[in-house]
């Protein structure tokens, strides 16, 4: 024997028949903590602000790279002519 029921409800009378809670209020405190973080984090992907932390730093190393640079010149120049520092 096969018996089919039918029943045709809203998932919120669904839950409250089953006894099971409502996540609702938690749900929306969560995604609201989600979306202030997103939008701290897209605030920090401002191009201006991203060219404001790594140009310093490019800047700087590319400094140091010039004194490498050098200071590799130089002492090739000093092995070349037979100067000893």
């Amino acid at each position: 024997m096969k018996v089919n029921v039918e029943v045709t409800c809203t998932p919120e009378e669904a839950r409250a028949f089953f006894g099971l809670p409502d996540l609702k209020p938690m749900q929306d405190r969560v995604m609201g903590e989600i979306e202030e973080r997103l939008r701290s984090s897209l605030n920090a992907m401002n191009p201006e602000a991203i060219f404001k932390t790594w140009l310093p730093a490019s800047m700087q190393g590319v400094e140091q790279m010039q004194q490498i640079q050098q200071a590799f010149w130089s002492q090739l120049a000093n092995i070349a002519s037979g100067k000893k520092e």
